[in-house]
């Protein structure tokens, strides 16, 4: 039984191996297209037409303020920024308010749902809302958790120069608000697992989806899908707004530009939930390709080796199993980490990654003990597909 163990130890960890290798080939092209955007972002050469930034809130986040001052210091010549929650008393409001008033020059819009329509998943109706009040045809959706720098939409709306061009996504970072062991784990594996995820889809299927933090389309790409509310029903919407337009044929591109998403999941519990959720999402919008994920974690695999190889009394085997999944991972955590993504944070790439990478195949794992998800507050049954439906 040992050395069948031992077995899937080397099975796992030459997966796993693949997996860093498809990985790496598809850093070139990437790094490439990033070099010669920002070529033409640093000779003027860009393109600016005005556009509208819809930004859904719900309630006081950890550093909302800040973050939402970001979005507010642009270096853009012509933008509008519009707000929607499901309440106009909505606690997130009265801070967006507060720094709209700070910058007069930027025209905003303030605007609720009231709970109608009354969708599963109330941002879709907050985008519903913001895109009819609109007044620019480029709109560039952002979460409320993410924090930006002042060349963000002159980099983002800089694909639509191509009148291909459906949408547009970014890569991004995890930043841990407020500090904390958990946080810090869950901001690591968005820098590297999510990225490397991203990149090595981009580079054998192409961008059939786009990421929450930032998301960008064509009014006409929105509304040929049947605007926002396709995603009425869905957990991962921004997974579902992204494969719509590429299923009517519209271009999806992944932006050079890489965005802060601030993790305020500071506590173990919240932590996991929102890890296990994430997982549970992928697992109902792409099934075949989540059940496979399991074959691209490495530290599993390398501990498996090392206990069975230490049992057997072969101890040079275990060491050298353990070595090789170290070894697997940094090459992604620094390759991915630090030269795509550039995560400043040397100890989260060196030292956390490898736990993290650990403890996501754990949260793969459980992804299928049920169909079940807390989402703020409620919970609700996925459904094949992503669709969601009230548990309660």
């Amino acid at each position: 039984m040992l050395y069948v163990l031992l077995a899937l130890a080397v099975f796992g960890l030459i997966t796993s191996t693949v997996f860093t290798g498809l990985v790496l080939a598809a850093l070139p092209s990437y790094l490439r297209e990033r070099r010669a955007a920002l070529e033409k972002l640093a000779c003027g050469v860009g393109f600016t037409p005005p556009l509208s930034l819809l930004k859904p809130l719900h309630g006081a986040e950890p550093g909302l303020e800040d973050y939402l001052e970001t979005f507010f210091v642009q270096d853009y010549p012509q933008y509008e920024v519009l707000f929607c929650a499901r309440s106009a008393e909505d606690a997130g409001m009265a801070i967006a308010r507060r720094v709209a008033a700070r910058h007069p020059e930027i025209s905003v819009k303030f605007l609720s749902t009231g709970g109608k329509p009354d969708y599963i998943n109330a941002k879709a109706a907050s985008l519903e809302h913001m895109e009819a009040a609109a007044t620019h045809e480029i709109l560039v959706i952002s979460d409320s958790d993410v924090r930006v720098t002042p060349d963000y939409l002159r980099s983002v709306v800089l694909p639509f120069a191509d009148p291909k061009m459906g949408g547009i996504t970014c890569l991004y970072r995890g930043v841990s608000a407020e500090g904390g062991l958990w946080a810090r784990l869950e901001a690591v594996g968005m820098s590297v697992e999510m990225t490397a995820g991203v990149l090595v889809a981009r580079k054998f299927e192409g961008m059939q989806f786009t990421l929450g933090p930032t998301m960008a389309f064509r009014r006409g790409t929105v509304r040929r899908m049947g605007g926002f509310a396709v995603t009425a029903d869905y957990c991962a919407d921004d997974f579902v707004l992204g494969n719509e337009a590429f299923k009517q044929g519209d271009a999806i591109v992944l932006s050079h530009h890489a965005i802060d998403h601030m993790v305020i999941n500071a506590s173990f519990w919240q932590s996991m939930l929102h890890q296990v959720r994430w997982m549970k999402s992928t697992r109902f919008s792409r099934p075949k390709g989540h059940f496979g994920t399991a074959l691209t974690f490495a530290m599993p695999f390398g501990l498996l080796g090392f206990a069975a190889g230490g049992v057997l009394g072969h101890w040079a085997w275990g060491i050298a199993l353990l070595a090789w999944a170290l070894v697997s991972r940094l090459a992604i955590s620094l390759s991915v980490g630090r030269m795509v993504v550039q995560d400043a944070s040397w100890f989260a790439l060196l030292v956390l990654y490898p736990i993290r990478d650990f403890m996501g195949f754990f949260f793969w794992a459980a992804s299928y003990t049920s169909s079940h998800i807390h989402w703020r507050g409620r919970i609700y049954r996925l459904m094949p597909g992503g669709k969601m439906r009230a548990a309660e």
